[in-house]
Formats: structure tokens, C-alpha cells, sequence
């Protein structure tokens, strides 16, 4: 810009395109005009800007809608986005968003507050998105997910408008629709990952719950009724004193959720595997043997397996007394050599159609490892036994009482008549006939014996899944009571468990390395000029390495430009709390929240859903409310 005074004082500004030269004579850089634009009150601003944006687009490449404002630069917010990208990307590729917007959501529009089933279909499949993507990222409660996750903390805008009962409902509607987009989500999965379904892995775990009473009474929602879940039952994790349930779930040899199962806490794992084949017939899983542990083996369930030409792979208990104990590792046999730490015999018993196969597997390694560990345990219990005095009267005292019952030591003691214990050398002698081996038994004749020791060694994978589920994705505490929204909360966390166990073996790192190199992807929100800017961090050469293993395409550079709000308030994360009775959130009976990792939130701190928008019948339409149980 240039100025110019005239001879009546008045000053005149031109807007004039300049560049610097340098003029070698001079010795330095001399503007030359390249073009003049006239006089500053007489040129059209906007079209200055526009002429501006235009050179950039064509120009600039990716930094033409930022370079083209003008103004300084002032941070207003950064969040995280490269997990929730990667999430939203490998659910689209598994076509969940398009299996849940074709479900039915009429019977759940109303209490939703939208107009058309379209509407309420499109939020549910929003907010159960929300939660599957918190499931993976930041577990924690679904209120916290929606008051503070997605608030403060997760570039994710396409969730924004939801509210707080929207995450209930859309729990609700999964429920209701599970067996249909398991299904749906299955088929996807084995076509997209070319899944190896030939073994289905079966297994059950407990998760407890913070509370004292079982749930009585059966509960009924859209006329379906539902049979109390959380009862007392043999746990897993040690918790017989709370009540519990039951989740059984089916992967592939590769870790990939097939179906899950919520059974009451009171359920034995035997009772579970009809229920389980029932669900599974139909799904096309082509020559599917089931493999089971110790627990799923019964004369029944193997009865049931085998119907319809099933096949199973089910381990058989050792210490049961019965022909496995007495014949079976008592047969006599060399071993065949599968892999260095893997040794396998095959025994058969009986003849014609009531043979029955078992193949004796036997670990070197392990068995050296548990006689050493017993070796200490004899150890210390000898030199406790040194230190202990016999009673009088013939008693045992408190201390020997307890060493009886001990699960450590006791197996290995015996008592005499005067009531002294001893170390039973004959316990001793009897446990080392279990020394690094277990017995499986099948009835497919058209696997080997190597085959079926290397098949059920693979039913670890369910037991990396639990861990993964109770652990990266904190499948407890649970914070619901009704028996729907517990079921949907253990089928949410299995939906995360599939995306991470994709990303997994499509990259070959753990989900928890991926998550924290994906965090530093992230979206910044700032303000430059007249304009609000939301733009995408530089993404690393290392993270779009990683982003072509997830074969998935880079983030958008630019999400949006608006103008700056003026004045305006922003708006808040939380809802009117004005009537606590009006809360949907049954996370209010589920207990006390028992989880270190827990946000420290108070389930009193609830938030009231906001009243939802008017129905198409004019009344204003709100969450579904049930009375909290009964103390």
C-alpha cells in the first residue's frame, strides 16, 4: 500500500501487487509494482480475497484455505483424532454403519425424539459408534463417554448432537437387533479378513458385579421377558461373594470374535455349549470343529457336539477318577515328538462305535517347571511343620487347621493317629503323574494327533481375549442393572474387541502401542482473522506407515471454516440437573464403582437426559424410565 498527499493535506491510499528484486547496482532489494489495484477506498475488499484464495487453490496446494486469511493465529482447543479415524474407518469397511441403519428403529423413534425411524436408526448407529470408539480408547462409563470424552477430549462431529439417552436407547435397539447384525458383522469379518473358521474356540469367564442382593425378579421390555442375570455362582477371578455373570464367547484361530453369550452368574460352564451350537447352526462356518475346555466336557455336551456329524476338541479332566485317570495315562506308549516343548501319545478306548479317542500331550519344559515349584512348596512346608508342636490332647491347632485346608500346602499332608501332620510322600508321587501334561479327546478321526494337540493349544486365544476384554478394554465394573443394557454393554465391548484384533493383525503390534503412536494424530481448532479453522496435525512418516498397514486412506487436512462466534456463550457439555428423578442412567443401581482406573465420578453426579424434542404425536417424547430395584 502506498500513500499520496495532496495539496489540500488529504492523504489517498493505493493498493498496489509489489515484488522485491535485487538490484545488483544498488547493492540492494528494490520493489518493483507489478500491478496497481487504484485507490484503497474505491477497491472491492472481497473481491481482493476471493482473487487471493483463487491464486492459492490453484498454487498453494493443502494450505490454500488457511494461507488465504488474514490475521494472527490463536489456538482455541486440540483433541485427539487419529484413533477415532482409524475406529470410523475399519467400521465403515465392516459395513456396521449400513447393517444398523437398515434395522428397524420405529418402536424407539419416539423416545428418541426424532420424526422417522431413518433419524432415530442414523442417531443409534452414532452413538453406539461413541461407544464402541471410548471402549477402545478411554473406557470408562457411558456418562462419562458422553459428558466429558466427547465434550472435551475426542474430535468426533458427527456425535455432537447426541444426548445422554440417546446412548441408552441406542443400547436398547442393538439388543433387540443382536442376532441379526452379529450375523451380518460375521460374514463381513470372514470375507474381509479371510478368516480361518475351520476351529471355533469356545470359552466362558465371570464378571462380578459391586453389590449385595441377586436379582429376584424377571424383567420384561417389548414384550420379551428376561430372566434375572446377576446371581451367585463359581467365579473366575476369585469374587464368590458377589454376584456375577456369565459371558461366554466363540473366535477364530486368529483371535477374531465370532458371537458372544451373557448366561446368568448362577450358569455351570456344561449347561452353556447347547445353547451355543443352537446359536451358531446356520452360520455357514463350513467343517467347524468346536474346541472346549475341561469344563465344556460332559458325556452330554459331547452327545450334543457330535449331532449333525459335529465335530469337537474338548480337553478331558485328569484327576476325575474315571478312565482317563485309570487307563488312560496309564497306558503305556512312546511318545511322538511334535515340537520341542510339545510331546503327544494317542490312546484309544473301547471298540467299534463306542471307541473313544484321547491323545496325551506332554511338555517337557512344564513338567520341570512344576516338579521345581513343588520342590519349594515341600520345602517351606516341611520347615513350617518343624516349628509346630503336637497338642496334648491330640488336636489339631489353629496354624495345622489352616495348613489342611491351604490350597498350596495341603494336598501334600497327611495326619497320623496322634494327630502329628507329615509330608505324604505317596500325594507327592501321585501328583507327579500330572507333571506337564493334559488330555484332550475328539471325534474327528480326519485330524491327527499332532493336529489336535496343536488345535487345542490354540484355545489360548480366548484366554488372550479375556484379557484383553477385561484389561485394555475394561468390560468391568458394569454399571448397569437392567438385563438388556447388560447384554448390550458385553456386546459393545466384543465389537471393540473385533476392530482392535483387525488392526492388530493387519499392522502386527498390539492395540495399545497402535492407540498411543494414532494419539498423536490430532485435530486443532483454531481462530486466524475473521476465521475459525479446524485442521488436522501434521500427520509423521511413521504414522503413515501405519496407516497404510490399517489400509486406511490419510485424514483430511482441513474439517472446517467458518466464521468466529461472536459473543455467544459456548455451549455446555452437561444437562440440566435441576430434576434427578428424570436421569435415564440405570449406571445410578449398578453399585459403587470398585474400578482404580475409573474417572473419580460419584454415579450420583448423574446428569438429567435434556427433555428430547417434541414427538410427531405433539408430546414431548422422553427416555424410557423403569424403576431402580428394590433394596
Amino acid at each position: 500500500m502506498t500513500k499520496r498527499r495532496n495539496a489540500d493535506g488529504s492523504e489517498v491510499r493505493y493498493y498496489q501487487l509489489a515484488e522485491n528484486t535485487w538490484d545488483a547496482a544498488r547493492g540492494c532489494a528494490v520493489a518493483k509494482v507489478v500491478h496497481n489495484f487504484g485507490r484503497a477506498d474505491q477497491v472491492d475488499g472481497d473481491m481482493l480475497r476471493r482473487l487471493a484464495k483463487s491464486i492459492l487453490r490453484i498454487f498453494g496446494g493443502e494450505e490454500s484455505t488457511t494461507a488465504g486469511v488474514v490475521g494472527d493465529v490463536r489456538i482455541h482447543d486440540t483433541r485427539t483424532y487419529g484413533g477415532v479415524y482409524v475406529l470410523a474407518a475399519l467400521w465403515k469397511e465392516l459395513g456396521i454403519d449400513t447393517v444398523l441403519l437398515e434395522r428397524d428403529a420405529r418402536d424407539f423413534a419416539q423416545d428418541a425424539g426424532k420424526q422417522t425411524t431413518e433419524e432415530a436408526a442414523k442417531t443409534f448407529e452414532r452413538a453406539l459408534f461413541l461407544m464402541v470408539a471410548n471402549r477402545c480408547l478411554s473406557p470408562c462409563s457411558k456418562l462419562y463417554c458422553w459428558e466429558q470424552w466427547l465434550r472435551e477430549e475426542v474430535f468426533l462431529p458427527s456425535a455432537q448432537d447426541l444426548q445422554l439417552h440417546h446412548l441408552y436407547l441406542a443400547m436398547d435397539f442393538f439388543e433387540e437387533h443382536k442376532a441379526v447384525v452379529e450375523k451380518a458383522i460375521y460374514f463381513k469379518m470372514a470375507d474381509l479378513m479371510n478368516a480361518d473358521v475351520d476351529l471355533i474356540f469356545y470359552d466362558t469367564t465371570s464378571l462380578h458385579f459391586e453389590i449385595e442382593e441377586e436379582d429376584e425378579i424377571e424383567r420384561e421390555k417389548r414384550a420379551r421377558e428376561y430372566a434375572p442375570l446377576r446371581k451367585r455362582g463359581y467365579s473366575k477371578n476369585g469374587r464368590d461373594d458377589a454376584p456375577q455373570i456369565v459371558v461366554g464367547l466363540a473366535v477364530t484361530r486368529d483371535g477374531l470374535p465370532v458371537r458372544s453369550w451373557v448366561f446368568s452368574g448362577e450358569t455351570s460352564d456344561v449347561t452353556t455349549v447347547e445353547k451355543v451350537k443352537e446359536d451358531l447352526r446356520g452360520w455357514r462356518l463350513g467343517r467347524c470343529v468346536f474346541v472346549g475346555d475341561a469344563g465344556m466336557n460332559s458325556e452330554d455336551n459331547r452327545r450334543k457336539l457330535a449331532l449333525g456329524n459335529g465335530k469337537y476338541i474338548l480337553a478331558a479332566r485328569m484327576r476325575a477318577g474315571d478312565e482317563v485317570t485309570n487307563e488312560v495315562l496309564a497306558r503305556p506308549g512312546r511318545y511322538k515328538t511334535v515340537r520341542d516343548n510339545l510331546r503327544v501319545k494317542e490312546v484309544i478306548v473301547g471298540d467299534g462305535e463306542r471307541r473313544r479317542r484321547y491323545v496325551v500331550c506332554h511338555n517337557p519344559a512344564e513338567q520341570k517347571r512344576q516338579r521345581e515349584h513343588r520342590a519349594k512348596v515341600i520345602k517351606e512346608l516341611e520347615a513350617e511343620l518343624a516349628t509346630m508342636r503336637t497338642r496334648a490332647d491330640g488336636k489339631l491347632s489353629q496354624r495345622a487347621r489352616e495348613l489342611t485346608t491351604s490350597g498350596r500346602y495341603g494336598r501334600y499332608l497327611r495326619e497320623t493317629e496322634r494327630g502329628e501332620l507329615l509330608v505324604s510322600r505317596a500325594a507327592i508321587h501321585d501328583e507327579e503323574r500330572y507333571d506337564g501334561k493334559w488330555v484332550i479327546t475328539s471325534n474327528d478321526d480326519t485330524l491327527t494327533s499332532e493336529d489336535l494337540a496343536l488345535g487345542y493349544k490354540q484355545l489360548l486365544r480366548v484366554e488372550e481375549c479375556w484379557r484383553q476384554l477385561k484389561s485394555g478394554l475394561n468390560m468391568r465394573p458394569v454399571f448397569h442393572y437392567r438385563p438388556w443394557r447388560i447384554q448390550a454393554h458385553v456386546s459393545i465391548a466384543v465389537l471393540a474387541l473385533l476392530l482392535e484384533r483387525i488392526a492388530e493383525i493387519r499392522t502386527g503390534e498390539t492395540w495399545r502401542n497402535l492407540a498411543a503412536r494414532l494419539e498423536k494424530i490430532q485435530v486443532v481448532e483454531y481462530d486466524r482473522g475473521e476465521a475459525r479453522i479446524q485442521q488436522t496435525t501434521e500427520v509423521r512418516p511413521e504414522a503413515v506407515e501405519l496407516l497404510r498397514k490399517l489400509k486406511v486412506a490419510l485424514p483430511p487436512k482441513i474439517h472446517s471454516v467458518g466464521p468466529v462466534p461472536g459473543n455467544a456463550p459456548a455451549p455446555t457439555s452437561t444437562a440440566d440437573r435441576s430434576d434427578p428423578d428424570r436421569a435415564d442412567d440405570d449406571e445410578r443401581h449398578a453399585g459403587p464403582r470398585a474400578d482404580a482406573n475409573e474417572r473419580p465420578r460419584t454415579d450420583d453426579d448423574a446428569p438429567t437426559s435434556p427433555p428430547s424434542p417434541a414427538s410427531p404425536l405433539g408430546e414431548t417424547a422422553t427416555a424410557p424410565e423403569e424403576p431402580p430395584p428394590s433394596a
